[in-house]
């Protein structure tokens, strides 16, 4: 049994050892609510795309949008919902698919693979806040109140770039979700939505001439997609081109990555184990299937309302319905209003609550990034010292929402690719960590036990990336903008950071390994010699070094192995185990991340209770672009100029520093 032994960190020894940075509080969250509650802080991302994807929806499939969206709430029911069920047992504690994949990759594959979904993931969130200030402007932009404030305030992109400054100022001087807050905000926007939505429905359903109208455009073929011309439409015609736009809606699926991330906060049953919290994963897929179920009646309803009874010209850029309209019915700018009620009081009433919701969206988005950065980066040693400052990150994260806007010039309909790129990638990661979790946790592993469902699923969602990334290539170009800048930094910091200690504590094999390791902290030990397991004995070693190193028979030498573990690891906590051979202590230590931070933290253990020790090496002659190389990807290479330079900066009282010896 492994027993953990002193802290280093903790040690006064090793104060200029940089520290882990803690993971997010998933394991030990005191304010945890109802799971309905806890839906609502995923609302203000999810619901809220209802302020635009109506608009996207017929922007991409015309009036084909109804069928495309019975695809996309098929995809979400049979697809998504599915994978994010089993990503919810499988990570309780919020991680999300990307911390899956990561467990089941291991090495710097695995650490490249978790950065490019990173950048993804950025792109996810970054495009959220910027699409959803941008939308919020519309909204208000075209509120005729709002005509009447100066017209420094009427510019689209303008108005887009104050909220975000805003929003930015808001995190700087401080800000915590609330989820009281967020329920009200989804209640509210939610009831207007469904009373808009609803009362579309019965003025389509009392008036059938409506419906009679759209299936006759449909059948001659008048689809108003500008680009597609297809002539009579028979129903197998109109399935296939639904098949092909419905990819064009995945923004109606991003809410279920955002599902799983909140999982800390929902309270699940007084006995839960914290390891597997059973209350906290079926309330979680409750929250999920409820989400899952409201959205994607909302989206079929907003999607027959809007094509159905908004003219055709004004749901096309520059019209007065695009990416408002449900606030263009809410208002009454319909040719026939919905209800009498419909008008500028309520389409105001309407707007405010599209703002709220959507300004919400962008700072539960950049509360994720915020959260999201420190979860991976820190413990890769691939995140700058700054990076654990809140308010530089705010203002770095703020600074390239401002550029992406200006890039985009506030459109919400351009920004939709890359949105929906970020969205369809770490939801097909999703599909890649079950599919492999599922695989390995098989007991008989052969075709019956393969999870074919999930490989299905996951071939449709890269049927959907794919159709996303050829349509709107741009898309594409954004999300791997943030991958490059992700691994541009992250390289760059672990290779500045690689001369950290970076060893965090010492566990033991077993007890007699500890009480050992006790006795030589007490004991005088001047030589601490390491050796390569595998090579020559350690008869021959001894000889050898006590002939070069002139050292006398009777000085006791200490020799120490290493062996590494994970080289991509930033952080280690070596593993222990000492036993007396020939005469003589010799330390065998394992799951380390490089062989010179592991020398150089028990060099300055065994030298805090007694005279400083000697760590004898010999001489190496490998070129140093190659060691420095070795040792930043495989943790081993220039082992003694590493070692004395971290103990150099690890202790600064050079009497106390344990000294190096190269022979």
């Amino acid at each position: 049994m492994s027993k953990t032994g002193p802290s280093l960190v903790d040690s006064q020894t090793f104060q200029t050892t940089s520290k882990p940075v803690q993971q997010s509080p998933a394991h030990h969250n005191d304010h945890q609510s109802f799971w309905l509650w806890v839906l609502c802080l995923t609302g203000v991302d999810y619901f809220s795309t209802l302020a635009y994807q109506p608009s996207i929806a017929f922007s991409a499939a015309g009036r084909l949008a109804p069928l495309a969206t019975i695809f996309l709430i098929l995809l979400t029911l049979f697809g998504a919902l599915p994978v994010y069920y089993y990503i919810a047992m499988k990570s309780p504690h919020g991680q999300g698919s990307i911390a899956m994949l990561q467990r089941l990759l291991f090495g710097w594959s695995g650490k490249l693979l978790v950065l490019v979904l990173l950048g993804f993931a950025a792109t996810d969130f970054v495009i959220t806040i910027t699409l959803s200030a941008a939308d919020a402007a519309e909204h208000l932009i075209h509120n005729p109140i709002w005509h009447k404030v100066p017209a420094i305030f009427q510019s689209q992109l303008g108005l887009t770039l104050i909220m975000l400054l805003a929003l930015g100022a808001l995190f700087l001087r401080g800000f915590k979700e609330v989820i009281g807050v967020a329920v009200v905000i989804v209640c509210v926007f939610l009831g207007l939505n469904i009373l808009v939505i609803g009362t579309g429905l019965v003025e389509i359903f009392t008036h059938p001439h409506y419906f009679a109208d759209w299936w006759s455009q449909l059948r001659a073929g008048d689809i108003a997609v500008e680009e597609v011309a297809p002539g009579p439409l028979s129903i197998g015609r109109m399935i296939l081109l639904s098949l092909i736009f419905f990819p064009k809606l995945i923004l109606g699926l991003s809410g279920f990555e955002t599902g799983v991330a909140v999982m800390p906060l929902i309270k699940g049953d007084h006995n839960d184990d914290p390891v597997f919290p059973a209350g906290r994963i079926r309330s979680a897929r409750r929250l999920l299937l409820t989400s899952a179920l409201i959205m994607c009646v909302l989206l079929l309803g907003s999607s027959l309302v809007v094509t159905m009874l908004i003219p055709a010209e004004a749901l096309l850029e520059g019209g007065p319905a695009a990416n408002r309209a449900l606030a263009y019915l809410a208002h009454g700018e319909s040719p026939k209003p919905l209800a009498s009620w419909c008008g500028e009081a309520f389409g105001t009433v309407y707007d405010l609550s599209t703002v709220l919701i959507l300004w919400f969206a962008g700072a539960s988005a950049l509360s994720g990034l915020l959260n999201l950065i420190p979860r991976f980066l820190p413990q890769y040693g691939m995140a700058p010292s700054w990076a654990a400052a809140i308010r530089p990150l705010v203002l770095v994260i703020v600074s390239i929402c401002l550029f992406v806007t200006w890039m985009f010039n506030a459109d919400v309909i351009a920004q939709g690719a890359a949105y929906a790129t970020g969205v369809m990638v770490l939801i097909l990661s999703g599909c890649v960590a079950v599919a492999i979790e599922r695989y390995r946790v098989a007991p008989v592993k052969n075709w019956a036990t393969f999870p074919w469902v999930t490989v299905i699923i996951g071939l449709v969602f890269t049927y959907a990336t794919i159709a996303i990334i050829i349509e709107k290539p741009d898309g594409l170009m954004i999300a791997s903008a943030f991958v490059g800048g992700i691994i541009a930094v992250s390289i760059a910091s672990r290779v500045i950071r690689s001369s950290e200690l970076r060893v965090v504590r010492f566990d033991f094999v077993d007890n007699e390994s500890r009480f050992l390791w006790q006795t030589l902290q007490h004991l005088d030990v001047p030589v601490l010699a390491p050796h390569r397991p595998g090579g020559r004995s350690l008869d021959d070693k001894e000889k050898e070094l006590r002939a070069w190193h002139h050292i006398d028979d009777d000085v006791p030498v200490v020799f120490i192995e290493v062996k590494i573990g994970d080289p991509s690891d930033f952080f280690q906590e070596p593993r222990l185990s000492i036993h007396p051979e020939g005469g003589r202590f010799i330390i065998r230590v394992d799951r380390c991340t490089a062989t010179a931070p592991a020398l150089a933290a028990i060099a300055l253990a065994l030298s805090q209770t007694s005279e400083p020790i000697e760590l004898h090496f010999g001489w190496s002659d490998e070129s140093p672009m190659r060691t420095n190389l070795g040792f930043l990807l495989f943790g081993e290479g220039n082992v003694p100029w590493i070692v004395r330079d971290l103990i150099r900066r690890a202790e600064p009282n050079e009497s106390k520093r344990p000294r190096v010896i190269i022979g």
